[in-house]
């Protein structure tokens, strides 16, 4: 029995120099477009089951990226997060989609929120799961592992090569004992995590989609801690798109301290705090995440000048 529904298509568009990034679609080619941007580490099929049988029933063509140096994606070290959106310009014209909702999971938050300030009249809505917070610049909040990071963020550059290729390797040598090593990852992680990865449909789809994309290499969550250490490249005070963001309040990775702040940044916000839930507790909310996006699709001519209120 097949515990995970299998993409309808995945394939390559070719963006800037040649370069390629993958993408996996499900739900209806004619549904309404959800951009779902993974974590780090993650790839385009970090969608869980969920989301993907939710797709059909909301109408939603619900599409993955790979970001660049993982599973179809060339490697690429971008010079900001905000420059990602030239790139996911190119993919959304060679998909046929001019209006979309993102979604971003984890470290994919920064990333949907750039595409917001990047195209604030394509972007419906966003939805940020346990989002990335910033680490420089006039918006940086202080602590978790991003902050961490931040000290040391002069040398992940040059050690990006050995870093990637030493990842990729680690990732290589557990493959043949996968399902073990995430049984004992999920075994120490907190909590809430724990019950999420308890779920076999959970299980199988970080199974399929980390060791099933990371054959050609795995240096897309090396470039991403490289970027979540710099400025973004945009402040999130001049986003312009509706922005729903979901916290664990046991995030051990990004502390829900760092979203009460973050939230009142952005203009048109609003957070839901999500009980006993860990650093991937958004993912059990796949299917509230995407209704909410779709109740902003059609309320766009309304204008909204009160900033929502936490909860």
């Amino acid at each position: 029995m097949n515990l995970i529904t299998a993409p309808r298509v995945e394939g390559t568009v070719v963006v800037r120099r040649d370069r390629k990034l993958g993408f996996a679609e499900f739900g209806p080619l004619r549904g309404r477009p959800v951009i779902w941007l993974h974590g780090t580490p993650g790839a385009r099929r970090q969608i869980p089951e969920a989301a993907r049988v939710a797709a059909f029933e909301l109408d939603v063509r619900l599409i993955g990226i790979d970001r660049p140096g993982v599973g179809l994606s060339t490697p690429h070290l971008y010079d900001s997060i905000l420059d990602f959106t030239t790139d996911l310009e190119i993919v959304l014209d060679q998909l046929g989609l001019e209006r979309v909702a993102m979604v971003g999971l984890s470290g994919g938050g920064p990333y949907a929120l750039a595409a917001a300030h990047a195209f604030p009249a394509r972007v419906a809505a966003v939805g940020v799961l346990g989002g990335v917070a910033p680490a420089r610049g006039a918006e940086a909040i202080a602590g978790g592992l991003v902050g961490l990071l931040a000290r040391v963020a002069p040398i992940l550059p040059p050690l990006r090569v050995p870093m990637s290729l030493a990842l990729s390797a680690l990732v290589h040598l557990v493959r043949p004992a996968a399902s073990s090593a995430f049984d004992l990852y999920a075994a120490l992680a907190p909590e809430g995590d724990r019950r999420l990865f308890a779920r076999p449909e959970v299980k199988a789809m970080f199974l399929d989609d980390l060791v099933g994309n990371s054959r050609r290499g795995l240096s897309a969550p090396v470039y991403d801690l490289i970027l979540f250490t710099r400025q973004w490249g945009f402040l999130l005070n001049d986003i312009s798109v509706p922005v729903v963001w979901w916290h664990g309040d046991a995030d051990y990775i990004v502390p829900l301290a760092q979203a009460r702040l973050v939230v009142p940044l952005i203009p048109l916000a609003e957070l839901f705090v999500r009980p006993g839930e860990s650093h991937l507790g958004g993912m059990a909310a796949a299917v509230e995440v995407l209704a909410k996006l779709l109740s902003f699709w059609d309320d766009d001519a309304e204008p909204r000048c009160e900033r929502p209120a936490s909860r």
